[in-house]
């Protein structure tokens, strides 16, 4: 079974913000599996199902984005999860330009609380995630702000397009084809703009 939980904040106000990109795609892949989002367990909302005949629970933590631990640590301890091969968490990433995705199967919070979060409740930083580019932040911007701010609709456009290649390297993640999904779409560069 696998974990795959999307990280944000709760509330309307911060729906479709960039910070909540990992509820969008969430959603997304609930959606293109079917998969109903109507169980509030483990402070979250979450949805059981399959992808590609492996059985998943989908999760978006309630608890604010710096404690999304609490709630995934919960799910993963309930089912008894190894991390390393069990768990997918997808999220924000500011380093990278919109519509990119990055996928990994370990590494530091590289400044993301909710990444931070979920290493001291996991006890390890040895799960998969895909990252999913919001871009980076303008010099007179404040990162907060910044990341609660909304997408302009190009951006947008394209970090929906970023859902489409995230669910798809979900699909493989879960046969185990880890190393398949980041050849895929780890190689994608950021574009030069002459």
């Amino acid at each position: 079974m696998y974990l795959i939980a999307g990280l944000g904040n709760p509330t309307r106000q911060y729906e479709h913000t960039r910070h909540n990109i990992g509820f969008d795609a969430v959603t997304y892949l609930a959606d293109h599996y079917h998969i109903s989002m109507n169980t509030k367990k483990f402070q979250g909302i979450c949805g059981s199902g399959y992808i590609e005949g492996q059985k998943v629970l989908l999760l978006m933590p309630q608890t604010y984005m710096n404690l999304s631990g609490q709630s995934v640590g919960e799910a993963a301890a309930f089912y008894k999860l190894d991390p390393e091969t069990e768990v997918i968490i997808i999220y924000d990433d500011i380093a990278l330009e919109p519509g990119n995705i990055r996928v990994r199967k370990k590494g530091s919070a590289g400044g993301h609380n909710g990444i931070k979060s979920i290493i001291s409740h996991l006890g390890t930083q040895e799960f998969q995630r895909i990252r999913i580019g919001v871009g980076e932040k303008p010099k007179e911007y404040d990162l907060a702000d910044y990341v609660l701010g909304h997408f302009s609709p190009e951006d947008r456009k394209l970090v929906e397009e970023a859902f489409v290649h995230a669910a798809d390297a979900v699909r493989l993640m879960v046969q185990g084809e880890t190393d398949e999904a980041m050849n895929l779409y780890n190689r994608k560069q950021k574009q030069v703009l002459e």
